[in-house]
């Protein structure tokens, strides 16, 4: 099973809000996920991005592969130099 760490939109039209979530890569985007990791909120002023760094570690050493705007994600967070191997 390819496992992936992407977004989950949610919030209004026009107002989005997104969750971080691990998936299986299969699934929709906004379908079934296995486990929610943080969330990201670009509407808000600065944008503001809450990402539990042990569950993301944990996920990334499963295998769990992360999309490009997740990655970008934990680079804006300062997460990304503890998660890489």
């Amino acid at each position: 099973m390819a496992v992936k760490i992407r977004l989950r939109r949610m919030g209004a039209k026009k107002a989005p809000f997104y969750r971080v979530v691990v998936a299986d890569s299969r699934s929709p985007r906004d379908g079934r996920f296995i486990e929610e990791i943080g969330y990201y909120n670009p509407v808000a002023e600065p944008a503001v991005i809450k990402i539990d760094e042990e569950k993301a570690a944990k996920w990334m050493d499963n295998g769990a592969q992360p999309s490009e705007i997740v990655k970008k994600l934990f680079v804006k967070a300062g997460i990304n130099d503890k998660l890489s191997k």
